[in-house]
């Protein structure tokens, strides 16, 4: 009993291994097809109304040679350039070449380079294009660095008529302002009208409620209403916001943190953040500090700061910070200087910037107040304005950066990006970095950006660092993009050539047809010599196919003349994995051993062999790809695809397929299987 029940679950693992097989070839086979499922799957949907989805549709990858383009050669200029200099610089451009080749809108370019004796060639290849004139023009161009900052510009003046509309729509709402402010004072409920009219929708859902507001908070206007009138007030006229109109209603008021005005000198050293150019190291900033401390007072605190400070953003306003609240300094400096009296100088306080002498001069409380509010929205200029450009040219680019380099930090040892500028290149970018402190300014190359640092600190002496969480790797790359951007090798275009798209649908049609020619041949020739295992193997042989192409086009295979040779070779590297596993079948069953037990038998003599022919074959295909060149490359890569499903293919598919059909026969099979002995 417990053999039959062990039989019993052999045959339901082999049922399975036969369901898994069609459900294999009806996946692949959907992705290899899909329009002719979609076809059957919406006639389905007409008639059930089950609304079945569609398989999406994804096209193969085909190389030049199969769809027509242009195949350029470029030879680099590297005369000017050392040893070291020439192959990173190379790649550099290769890297730029690349990203043009990508935004003409080229699928699947290839972009790669070589060396032919002392010289350096860019091998560029574009399937589909069309004009090739204009991809040489882009491609020949110069690489453009740029340096941009935040556009806050609208990139037009509204029309008359547009501004008319504005003002129409602003006065309706004006109007329906006035008529909810209206209500209030007729009478109704404060949190009705919110409901009806307010269009804040954070405090429409809370009756109104925004909380307390304070002298720093982004409503100045209703922080001011606020301030002359006492709690429980409802303003009698509307209060113009930047938002649009407003209704308030004001609760009580509390004590806030109040405000404090100060001056600092800030004295930085080696290693500490965003000090452009150091001077000392810690130890004699500490000294510096301390001298300036013991001499400052109200009357030479400006004077000392223009002279001494490393803080370039106010030092020639003798280290005014203005007026602040908690929250906006670096907690180190906050708790100095709010816990100091009025005209004290305190210091040094060291912070991650550097040692700071800090003169309190002024300190004022604030009061927050509770509010509520109806607020009706108005329009402005940038509502109606098509979105601009979020950064905006400066007059610094490539051809001001001398150089580029990997660098560390010597406290952290964080991988960072250095730039040097010239001379003119200096003043531009002071002048860019102190309008921009603590904005982004943004670095493009070719009209990408490849780095946003943001400006700490004004620098002049024309030199900056890119910090991030990048790695020696990135950072090579990032300088090597700049480098490629400020200093381009310059490139020649030494050969050219266009294959028409004609010539790539023929070459095309052509070889599908002597593939499709063999396959037809090959599956004939085993189904006559072999037989019902010629049958099985000709399904297995199906599966193989439609297994491959789905491979090929899932993964991203470009397919070219030579990789179609590649895959057409590997099918018969599948057909000679079953002509070895039937021929040893064959001798089995002529020794006068059962069908089952031979093709078991069979299985295992052959594999051997399988193994040893295609591992050889695989380790030739990886050879190829190593040194080979695109158009071996791809010959060996659809090669060792095909190779390795070929395997799964008869070891698998065609195993699982004749345990299925051999219970159907006598213990010694019958004619439909070579070597068959009537018994």
């Amino acid at each position: 009993m417990k053999k039959n029940n062990t039989k019993s679950q052999v045959r339901a693992k082999v049922r399975w291994g036969i369901v898994g097989i069609l459900a294999l070839l009806l996946l692949a086979g959907s992705f290899d097809a899909p329009g002719y499922f979609n076809r059957a799957i919406n006639k389905v949907n007409a008639v059930t109304y089950i609304g079945l989805p569609n398989i999406p549709e994804k096209n193969f990858n085909l190389g030049l040679d199969l769809q027509g383009g242009a195949h350029l050669v470029y030879q680099a200029n590297t005369s000017g350039l050392t040893g070291e200099e020439k192959g990173p610089s190379v790649e550099g451009v290769r890297d730029v070449i690349e990203r043009r080749v990508n935004g003409i809108g080229v699928s699947e370019p290839v972009v790669q380079t070589t060396k032919v004796g002392d010289d350096y060639r860019i091998i560029v290849e574009m399937p589909g294009v069309t004009d090739i004139n204009e991809a040489i023009k882009m491609i020949g161009e110069t690489p453009i660095l740029e340096f941009k900052e935040q556009n806050d510009e609208p990139s037009r003046e509204l029309t008359e008529e547009e501004r008319q509309g504005m003002n129409d729509f602003n006065k309706e709402v004006k109007t329906r302002a006035g008529e909810a402010l209206q209500k209030i004072k007729s009478g109704s409920d404060f949190a009705e009208v919110v409901t009806e009219y307010s269009e804040d929708l954070v405090s429409k859902n809370n009756d109104g409620y925004m909380s307390f507001i304070g002298v720093t908070s982004q409503y100045p206007e209703l922080y001011e209403w606020a301030g002359g009138v006492s709690e429980g007030t409802v303003s009698a006229t509307l209060t113009e916001s930047y938002e649009g109109y407003n209704i308030l209603k004001r609760g009580a008021e509390r004590d806030g943190d109040g405000q404090i005005s100060a001056s600092h000198i800030l004295i930085c050293y080696l290693g500490s953040e965003s000090c452009d150019s150091p001077i000392y190291t810690k130890k004699e900033a500490l000294e510096k500090a301390q001298e300036i401390y013991d001499q400052a007072n109200a009357g030479n605190f400006a004077q000392l700061a223009i002279d001494n400070s490393t803080d370039f953003s106010n030092k020639d306003e003798g280290g005014d910070l203005g007026y602040f609240g908690r929250g906006m300094m670096v907690p180190e400096f906050e708790e100095a200087v709010f816990n100091a009296d009025v005209s004290q100088i305190v210091g040094p306080v060291e912070t991650q910037f550097g040692y700071h002498v800090i003169y309190k001069t002024d300190e004022k409380p604030s009061k927050e107040y509770e509010m509520w509010r109806v607020m009706l929205r108005t329009k402005k200029e940038i509502d109606i304005l098509p979105p601009s450009d979020p950064w905006k040219n400066t007059d610094l680019s490539g051809k001001q950066l001398e150089r580029s380099e990997v660098v560390s930090d010597p406290q952290t040892g964080a991988v960072q990006v250095s730039l040097g500028f010239d001379n003119e290149g200096k003043e531009l970018f002071k002048e860019i970095t102190t309008r921009n402190v603590g904005l982004p300014v943004a670095i493009f190359l070719d009209g990408q950006p490849i780095s946003v640092p943001t400006v700490n600190e004004p620098i002049s002496d024309g030199r900056a660092v890119i910090s991030g969480s990048f790695n020696l790797q990135e950072a090579r790359l990032l300088s090597q993009r700049l480098n490629a951007g400020a200093l381009p090798v310059p490139i020649e275009l030494i050969a050219q050539q266009s294959v028409g798209a004609s010539l790539g649908a023929k070459s095309l049609n052509t070889s599908l047809k002597a593939g499709v020619v063999g396959i037809l041949i090959v599956m004939l020739f085993m189904l006559l010599y072999y037989r019902l295992p010629g049958l099985l193997s000709v399904i297995a042989l199906t599966l193989y196919v439609t297994l491959t192409l789905a491979v090929f086009k899932l993964i991203g295979v470009t397919l070219t003349l030579a990789g179609i040779a590649g895959f057409i070779l590997s099918i018969g590297m599948a057909v000679d994995a079953n002509v070895l596993i039937f021929e040893r079948l064959k001798e089995e069953l002529k020794e006068g051993k059962s069908l089952k037990a031979a093709v078991e038998e069979g299985f295992l003599r052959a594999w051997t062999s399988i193994r040893d022919g295609n591992i050889s074959t695989l380790i030739t295909c990886v050879l190829l790809i190593w040194f080979g060149t695109s158009f071996v490359q791809g010959f060996a890569v659809t090669l060792a695809i095909g190779v390795l499903l070929s395997m799964f293919s008869a070891i698998t598919v065609t195993r699982v397929l004749l345990r299925f059909v051999a219970p159907w026969f006598k213990e010694h099979g019958s004619w439909l299987f070579l070597g068959y002995k009537k018994q």
